[in-house]
C-alpha cells in the first residue's frame, strides 16, 4: 500500500514580482501567477494524479491558485480546507520591504540568516502596526498568543505539524490524496518533516512557484519518492532564482 500527498506553493504573486517580503500580507497573484496555476491544473490532469481534497492558507495567493489550478484539472467539486497554520512564515518588520534593497542595508549574510536560518526570526512588528494579523478580522478567533509578530522556520514547524497530523495523515490513511496549495516556507516545514532534513540543510531548500512536488509514501508515511512534475530544467532554474532574491 502506498499514498499520495502533493504540495504546491502559489502561484507568482504581485509582491514576487517586487522582489519583497511577503509574509502574512495578503497580496494577489500576478497574470503569470494566474497562468502558473492554470498550468499545475492542467499538469496534474495530464499526469492523472488527481487529489482528492484540497488544503490552502487563508491568503488570496494560496486561495486563488487553488481555485485556478482545480478549475484547470476539472476538479472543482472536491472538498476544501482552508486554515491559517498554513500561512506563510511571518516576515515581521520585513514585510512589505525590498529583499534587494533590505540586503543592501543589512548585509546579504543578515538577510540570508534572517531568510533561511533555522532559528533567527526577523525583528518583531508590534502590535499597534496595522501588519499586525491582530488588526486582520480573518484571525479574530484566534487566541492573543497564537498571533505572531515575527516567525522563524522552526515557529513555521511548529504550527504546521498539528495541522499535519490532525487533518492530513487521517485524510491519508482513508486513501486520499490531500494536494496542499500553501507558501514557500509552510511546504518547507511539511517537507522537512516528512523527508527527515536537518536543520542546516533546510536553508538550501527553494521551492519554485506553481510546480506540482509530489510524494509517494509507504503505509507508515515513509516517504518512498518525491519528484516534481513538469519541465525538470526549468524547475531548476526557478528554484535558483528563488535562491538569488536577496542577492546583490
Amino acid at each position: 500500500m502506498s499514498y499520495k500527498l502533493i504540495l504546491l506553493r502559489h502561484g507568482e504573486s504581485t509582491w514576487n514580482v517586487e522582489n519583497r517580503f511577503t509574509g502574512w500580507t495578503d497580496v494577489d497573484l500576478s497574470e503569470k501567477g494566474r497562468g502558473e496555476a492554470r498550468a499545475a491544473g492542467e499538469l496534474l490532469r495530464k499526469e492523472g494524479i488527481l487529489p482528492s481534497a484540497v488544503h490552502t492558507s487563508l491568503l488570496r495567493r494560496a486561495i486563488h491558485t487553488s481555485q485556478i489550478g482545480l478549475d484547470a484539472a476539472r476538479l472543482d467539486f472536491i472538498p476544501v480546507y482552508r486554515h491559517w497554520r498554513l500561512n506563510e512564515r511571518h516576515y515581521g518588520a520585513l514585510q512589505g520591504l525590498n529583499k534587494k534593497e533590505t540586503a543592501a542595508q543589512h548585509s546579504e549574510e543578515q538577510v540570508f540568516a534572517w531568510r533561511r536560518s533555522y532559528d533567527v526570526p526577523p525583528p518583531p512588528l508590534s502590535v499597534v502596526d496595522d501588519r499586525h494579523p491582530s488588526h486582520d478580522p480573518r484571525y479574530a478567533s484566534l487566541a492573543p498568543e497564537q498571533l505572531p509578530d515575527t516567525e522563524c522556520l522552526k515557529d513555521v514547524v511548529e504550527r504546521v505539524l498539528p495541522y499535519w497530523y490532525d487533518v492530513l495523515v487521517p485524510q491519508l490513511r482513508a486513501g486520499g490524496t490531500p494536494l496542499v496549495v500553501a507558501h514557500g516556507n509552510s511546504l518547507r516545514a511539511i517537507a522537512k518533516h516528512l523527508e527527515g532534513i536537518s536543520s542546516d540543510a533546510i536553508a538550501d531548500m527553494n521551492i519554485p512557484t506553481a510546480a506540482p512536488r509530489v510524494y509517494e509514501l509507504s503505509k507508515t508515511l515513509a516517504v518512498r519518492k518525491v519528484y516534481y512534475l513538469g519541465d525538470q530544467e526549468a524547475i531548476a532554474a526557478a528554484a535558483a532564482a528563488v535562491a538569488a532574491q536577496a542577492k546583490g
